[in-house]
């Protein structure tokens, strides 16, 4: 896609404004959900005549979040939770027929952590998760919550692993293979470079997801691609011999599908050794700008494909933005935003559902999936506007290229 379509597009989705207002009425005091009998019986919404429409009763929807709020990854985890409570807050300030109950538990970005946190969300009596924040926990969570019939909708585990085989898992991010695929389609259609070279993360499924994708695209679409270098983690600090590598290629275009962290060290070597190429990058990178001690001029001039641009100017970004400052402290990154969308879209399609107040979490499963793959159900959010979702639990919305222009976001 052409960058002046992707800016288009771009623009419809952060001026639209409509999400907030679908399900706004009157509403009558919560009750919480009956609990479960161990073993026996599912949570229920809370009751009431099933119709929300026109009822003034409340049903309350728990939804339980699930991502890193300690350890290395914590910076993805966290603005994921952040930016889905601004939402819960808003949606309960309506005052309409749903309401949200909403609590987060901290996998550290480890499976085993994410399964038992997965657990804990089960003894709260939880109706939908939301989560996991990272790849390989939500692959783990997402086939335990198929097998219990718990709808699940990720803001950010990309991988087509999470959603494989399992029609209650959804995601708001953009698949890895389809990120990849743009990445090459739009250096084709660009004129930034003639010799491409990658720098990725070959033991992290995202990143390696994007990559494979990305030099399977670009040699369909004639692309030379000189050099491509690997390191095992992302707790690696010196990528001099990657960079050396892809200098003494020719390479003028640097493609990198991994998180900001290793980038931005890869950017800070890179004008240590003098080399200066375009450097490239996925919706990973969002959030490199905030980091603490990080020198935005290293930054100047970078691209990376991501959903959401915390400069834009409309009105529904602008509130999020200063709310999450102010919460915060930083620029809330399109992690934040997706995790903000995630809880529009289960607010709004649980607000079409009839006969919610009556169901157990599986029957509200079945009904949300439905909604999801119906195809008349969409979402306009932060990160996108007539956002849907595809039976495989890909959601269907057009990336967007920025380039980093002193120190903020532009959009291509």
């Amino acid at each position: 896609m052409k960058k002046k379509e992707l800016a288009a597009l771009f623009m419809a989705g952060v001026m639209s404004l409509g999400l907030l207002a679908g399900c706004s009425s009157d509403g009558g005091e919560a009750s919480q959900p009956p609990a479960s009998q161990a073993g026996t019986q599912s949570s229920q919404p809370n009751g009431g005549d099933g119709d929300t429409q026109g009822n003034t009763e409340t049903v309350t929807i728990k939804v339980g979040g699930i991502g890193p709020i300690t350890g290395d990854l914590a910076q993805y985890g966290l603005a994921t939770q952040w930016g889905a409570q601004i939402a819960v807050d808003e949606i309960n300030a309506l005052g309409g027929p749903i309401k949200l109950e909403y609590d987060f538990q901290d996998d550290t970005g480890v499976t085993d952590t994410a399964v038992s946190a997965y657990n804990t969300l089960k003894d709260w009596d939880v109706d939908v998760i939301y989560g996991c924040t990272t790849t390989a926990p939500c692959v783990a969570v997402a086939s335990e919550t198929f097998a219990d019939r718990y709808f699940q909708l990720t803001p950010s585990a990309s991988s087509p692993d999470v959603t494989a085989d399992k029609d209650n898992a959804f995601q708001m991010c953009f698949t890895d293979p389809g990120q990849g695929m743009a990445a090459a389609e739009y250096l084709k259609n660009s004129s930034l470079g003639t010799k491409l070279a990658v720098i990725y993360n070959n033991g992290d499924a995202y990143s390696s997801g994007i990559a494979d994708a990305f030099i399977t695209k670009a040699a369909e679409l004639g692309l030379e691609v000189v050099s491509t270098q690997t390191f095992p983690d992302d707790k690696t600090t010196d990528y001099t011999v990657q960079l050396n590598a892809c200098k003494d290629a020719g390479a003028d275009v640097v493609f990198l599908p991994i998180y900001y962290t290793p980038a931005s060290l890869i950017l800070a070597q890179a004008k240590q050794m003098g080399y200066a190429p375009t450097f490239f990058g996925g919706d990973g990178m969002d959030g490199m700008l905030d980091m603490e001690g990080f020198d935005k001029s290293l930054a100047e001039g970078l691209l990376l494909m991501t959903p959401f641009n915390a400069s834009g100017t409309d009105e529904r970004t602008v509130d999020f933005v200063t709310k999450y400052q102010a919460d915060h402290g930083i620029l809330p990154n399109q992690f934040a935003a997706d995790g903000y969308d995630c809880m529009y879209a289960i607010y709004e399609a649980c607000c079409q559902i009839d006969g919610i107040a009556g169901m157990d979490h599986a029957q509200l499963c079945d009904a949300l999936i439905a909604m999801f793959t119906g195809g008349q159900f969409q979402v306009d959010g932060l990160t996108g506007t007539g956002m849907k979702w595809l039976e495989t639990g890909e959601i269907s919305k057009a990336p967007v290229v920025v380039k980093v222009e002193s120190g903020v976001y532009v959009t291509q």
